[in-house]
C-alpha cells in the first residue's frame, strides 16, 4: 500500500538512495532540501529514474528554525497526512560553529531541528492508519553526557559532538516513544551502517558501503508489516540491539 513518505535530508547519500528505493515501490515522496535549486533537481531525477510522477519537495535550512517552522507550516497546510518520517538530515563539523541564533552547528541540525520538526508534524502522522517516526543515530553514540557542554562551552570536539547528538536522537526516540505509546504512532531509531558519505568522510576520512545498501535498511523499518506495533527500538542490520545503557535514561 502506497504511504505518504518524508525524508529529510533527501539531496544526498543515504537520503537520496532512500528517496529513490521507496519511490521505485510506489510510495508518495516528499523530500527535503536546504535550497529550491536542490529539491527540485532531485525531485526531478528520482521521477525521471523511477517513473513515480508523487514526488515533491520542501526546502529548510536546518541551521535556522525559522526556516524549519516555515516547513512545517507548509507540509501542515499541503498534506493530509504522513505516513512515515525518516529523520536523515545530519552535520559533520570538525570546528566548532556557533550559528547566527547562538546555538551550536552540530547540536542544531542534528537534534534540536529534528526534536521541533518531529513535534510539530505529529498532528500529520496521527492521520495515518499507522504513522512510524525513523530516527536517525550512530553506532558512535555517546555512553555519557555532560549537560553543561551541549554548546562545547567547556570544549569542543567534532567526534564527541556529532556522538552526542546522537545520543540525544535516542534518549529523544525512547521517550517519544513512551508518550506515544497508546496512540498510532511507532518511533524507532538506527544506525544506517558505515555508509559512503560526505558526512563519513569529513568525519573519519574513511569509505564505507554503498548508500543503496543502507536504503534498504530505511525502507525495512517505514515498510514491514511484523513491525507495526514495535516502538522505542534502536535498529542496527534489521534487528532490534542495545545501545549505550545511558541511552535508556528518562530525563
Amino acid at each position: 500500500m502506497s504511504k505518504t513518505i518524508l525524508i529529510t535530508g533527501a539531496t544526498d547519500g543515504i537520503g537520496k538512495a532512500t528517496a529513490g528505493l521507496l519511490a521505485e515501490t510506489g510510495h508518495k515522496i516528499i523530500v527535503h532540501a536546504r535550497t529550491t535549486e536542490k529539491g527540485k533537481l532531485i525531485a526531478n531525477k528520482i521521477q525521471q529514474k523511477t517513473g513515480n510522477n508523487s514526488i515533491t519537495f520542501v526546502v529548510a535550512d536546518f541551521a535556522k528554525l525559522s526556516d524549519v517552522a516555515k516547513m512545517c507550516s507548509e507540509l501542515l497546510l499541503k498534506f493530509p497526512k504522513i505516513d512515515v518520517l525518516i529523520n536523515n538530515a545530519g552535520v559533520f563539523r570538525q570546528k566548532k560553529n556557533i550559528l547566527q541564533n547562538g546555538l551550536e552547528e552540530t547540536f542544531m541540525v542534528n537534534h534540536l531541528s529534528l526534536f521541533f520538526l518531529t513535534l510539530n508534524l505529529i498532528p500529520l502522522l496521527k492521520k495515518s492508519k499507522q504513522g512510524r517516526i525513523i530516527n536517525v543515530s550512530s553506532m558512535f553514540h555517546a555512553s555519557e553526557i555532560d549537560f553543561n557542554n551541549l554548546q562545547g562551552d567547556k570544549f569542543y570536539n567534532g567526534s564527541e559532538a556529532y556522538s552526542v547528538s546522537k545520543l540525544c536522537n535516542l534518549l529523544f526516540t525512547n521517550k517519544l516513544a513512551d508518550d506515544l505509546k497508546h496512540s498510532n504512532i511507532t518511533v524507532n531509531a538506527l544506525h544506517p551502517g558505515i555508509v559512503q558519505t560526505k558526512l563519513l568522510w569529513a568525519g573519519w576520512g574513511v569509505f564505507g558501503v554503498e548508500p543503496e545498501i543502507s536504503a534498504k535498511r530505511f525502507a525495512f523499518l517505514a515498510e514491514s508489516e511484523q513491525l507495526k506495533e514495535v516502538t522505542g527500538k534502536y535498529f542496527m542490520n534489521n534487528r532490534p540491539t542495545n545501545p549505550a545503557p545511558i541511552a535508556k535514561q528518562q530525563y
